[in-house]
């Protein structure tokens, strides 16, 4: 495989990661650039280690993973909406929205599922992993500290609607990518 179709790979592996990060960027009022840097190396790395574990799972697992992946992502992710959303009604008198590790975790858990999937493909394919990685992980890390950083800009103009509307954009992604696997 060329690596210019990797990096393709990486950026379209990405674009789950850059939504959530913009939406979480909206949520932050202070203090991004250590968000950023947080959700940026967390998502990056497991959109990384997915296609290693997808990679060595081979086609023993194949049908059971893409089965459930699609169900996985949208109760994580429709998860951490509703808790956005929760969070946008409560009053804050300075910057609570600390990034637990449990939710950045679950959050880049389930924007990285579908990279499993892309692992199982690149043992079929005996496309050379660890290149491959460090690509997709790469992008992905440079693409969700920037999403976050520009969440952040747009997000502090709006206040508490910021944090509303991340938490909406999460419940939609996680619909979205269980509806793309119940119909499509």
């Amino acid at each position: 495989m060329h690596l210019l179709t990797i990096f393709m790979i990486g950026i379209g592996l990405a674009m789950d990661a850059c939504a959530v990060s913009f939406a979480k960027g909206m949520s932050f009022s202070s203090k991004v650039y250590p968000k950023a840097l947080v959700l940026g190396f967390a998502f990056g790395l497991f959109q990384a280690l997915m296609p290693i574990i997808g990679w060595w799972m081979g086609t023993y697992f194949e049908s059971f993973i893409t089965s459930i992946d699609h169900w996985l992502a949208f109760f994580m992710l429709g998860f951490i909406g509703i808790n956005m959303i929760k969070e946008s009604f409560q009053t804050k008198t300075s910057d609570t929205k600390q990034l637990s590790f449990v939710d950045v975790v679950i959050l880049a858990i389930a924007t990285s599922i579908d990279a499993l999937a892309v692992g199982i493909t690149f043992a079929f394919l005996q496309v050379d992993i660890w290149i491959s990685v460090l690509i997709i992980g790469s992008i992905t890390w440079i693409i969700s500290f920037f999403a976050v950083i520009l969440g952040h800009k747009i997000g502090g103009k709006l206040g508490n609607y910021a944090e509303l509307f991340g938490g909406v954009i999460l419940l939609v992604i996680g619909l979205k990518i269980l509806i793309e696997h119940l119909f499509f």
